[in-house]
């Protein structure tokens, strides 16, 4: 499912919009799996994460009274057959958001854009991507959530 924006617009908006709509999958792919699968680890810590990542990117949108696009991921994603499966395509998506803050970071000029998208790659690379590795590697990919 390819995206696309309005070309008119400026690049910072056009970059804020492809890391919100990244964000966007995540989220949905994240909540896939804890659907599927129930509160498990990683997806039950990360999924809230990637809530933050994208009410950042609103913010960002709202402060210069652009229209975020909506999310069309929303209940669009179906998630793999197994944990194991699961946490593989984590770190595949996570490794792939890092490429896009890199690639979209080019693009932007807008100070607290660009410390934004910093930011948010690096909460990808330093820890999701960790944390979805750690579980591939056998340390608790599946786990169950302890719910406070």
């Amino acid at each position: 499912m390819s995206a696309s924006f309005p070309v008119s617009q400026p690049p910072d908006f056009q970059a804020l919009c492809e890391a919100l709509d990244d964000e966007y999958r995540a989220r949905a792919t994240y909540r896939a799996v804890i659907g599927r699968f129930g509160p498990v680890l990683p997806f039950a810590n990360i999924v809230h994460a990637e809530q933050r990542h994208i009410d950042t990117l609103l913010g960002l949108f709202s402060a210069r009274g652009w229209e975020a696009p909506a999310d069309r991921w929303n209940a669009n994603v179906e998630p793999p057959e197994t944990v194991a499966q699961a946490c593989r395509a984590g770190a595949e998506a996570e490794r792939d958001n890092v490429a896009l803050y890199d690639r979209i970071t080019a693009q932007a000029s807008d100070p607290e854009i660009l410390a934004a998208f910093t930011s948010l790659r690096a909460a990808s690379q330093e820890r999701h991507l960790p944390a979805f590795l750690r579980h591939i590697e056998g340390r608790g990919c599946g786990q169950r959530h302890a719910v406070p």
